[in-house]
């Protein structure tokens, strides 16, 4: 990689060494400003020993992903991966071999983005507000049924069914898939797999993915797997893009709303003066959502871009050579002190920069399920307040685990108890 300029030499790590990312996710934050300390961006290994940047200024990170030459595609414009110097055991490689939206650059960006569009319509997603409502109601009324002080993980039976219920409802996933499919998701997000591991998790989700392709090819219907089936069959995708779209809209389409879900209640939980102020009306959910976007982005880093020819960025002085791989980090873009103040590590519901984080990505990449996990999230919060209005913790929040993971920003477990519900 190109050493940056000499006015940036401070963003090498001390002894100018890259830094080393944890692969378990165990402080994510205080990686994020250790990270964040060296400067708008800084050299790093990935777990394997993968060298790449870390980007953490919000600045920088909107000109790189809006940079005609910053590219997702692997297979074009990442030098080691083309030389086969990339292991073909690197357990994070389904972030880069995938061939979708995700990965793809310039026109196959566009032409695999655009199938998946259409799954995330205004008026497709107006039409699962209900839809939305009827689970959280589901999922409340089976929560009842605990003990007032029994001690409950909310995020298994909560934060993580009710968006892969949409999800799959979107999707058109069997009811008998679903668990499976659960399982199998979380894997995709965990960094401190084995090799053996990470490559039993990919066989087992593209075995799933082929179970719900049968199911759908014999029982089409108005769902986005059937649309892309469709698309398949006059030749828009091939077989692969196909598969490969499927594991990004499962993926992605429930990772990020689990993590917000839990992030929001615990916030919420820890500071129950503005857990009050929203009940009380006196501040939206809708801005609920986005503070907690900010200050708990649910992805923390994101893998992979590449420099497809060099890129020098005049704000910062850094200059990326051609054939670097990047990683973009939204946890440290969200506690930005230039952007959000002195104290943007607080959760604050009342910020009035909230709304400026990156946490779904910026450009041509923005994620498509922003609205759907926004509006899921609003849903789900207001439903669960107003269900269980003495709602708190069951330990104290030192004690939460974090998942084991530097792309996911969550909780491997929210024990709570959930007190007398409401008539």
């Amino acid at each position: 990689m190109t050493p940056v300029h000499a006015d940036h030499q401070d963003t090498q790590a001390p002894g100018g060494c890259p830094f080393r990312l944890d692969a378990t996710g165990s402080d994510i934050h205080g990686e994020a400003a250790a990270l964040r300390a060296l400067g708008p961006a800084t050299r790093v290994l990935l777990p394997g020993n993968i060298p790449a940047w870390s980007v953490t200024d919000p600045g920088l990170i909107k000109r790189l992903l809006t940079h005609p030459d910053i590219s997702k595609d692997a297979h074009q414009h990442w030098p080691a991966f083309i030389r086969n110097d990339v292991p073909a055991d690197w357990p994070l490689r389904i972030w880069v071999d995938v061939r979708n939206a995700l990965t793809a650059y310039g026109d196959e960006h566009r032409r695999l983005r655009r199938p998946l569009a259409a799954a995330f319509t205004t008026r497709r997603i107006r039409i699962l507000g209900p839809r939305i409502e009827a689970v959280a109601h589901t999922l409340l009324e089976r929560l009842r049924n605990a003990r007032p002080d029994e001690t409950v993980d909310l995020r298994a039976r909560y934060a993580w069914r009710l968006p892969l219920l949409v999800v799959n409802a979107l999707l058109g996933v069997p009811d008998d898939l679903h668990d499976d499919f659960r399982d199998a998701v979380s894997t995709l997000f965990t960094t401190d797999l084995s090799p053996q591991d990470a490559a039993a998790a990919q066989v087992r989700i593209y075995e799933l993915i082929t179970l719900l392709l049968n199911h759908k090819r014999a029982r089409p219907a108005d769902d986005v797997t059937s649309a892309l089936i469709a698309a398949q069959k006059t030749g828009r995708l091939s077989e692969r893009e196909l598969a490969d779209s499927l594991v990004l809209l499962i993926g992605a389409g429930h990772e990020t709303t689990v993590n917000l879900l839990d992030h929001a209640v615990t916030n919420l939980l820890t500071h129950p003066g503005q857990l009050a102020q929203v009940i009380s009306g006196q501040v939206t959910w809708e801005q609920t959502v986005e503070e907690t976007l900010r200050h708990q982005s649910p992805i923390a880093t994101l893998l992979l871009r590449f420099a497809a020819r060099e890129v020098a960025d005049e704000a910062t002085g850094i200059t990326f050579a051609q054939g670097d791989a990047l990683v973009i980090n939204y946890a440290a873009a969200g506690r930005n002190t230039d952007l959000h103040g002195h104290d943007a590590g607080t959760f604050d519901i009342g910020r009035r920069t909230s709304r400026e984080h990156l946490a779904f990505g910026y450009g041509p990449h923005l994620c498509l399920g922003a609205e759907l996990a926004r509006l899921e999230a609003r849903i789900a919060l207001e439903a669960l307040f107003d269900r269980f209005p003495r709602l708190h913790l069951a330990v104290p929040p030192d004690q939460l685990k974090a998942l084991p993971s530097l792309i996911s920003n969550g909780h491997q477990q929210l024990p709570v108890r959930l007190g007398t519900p409401a008539p």
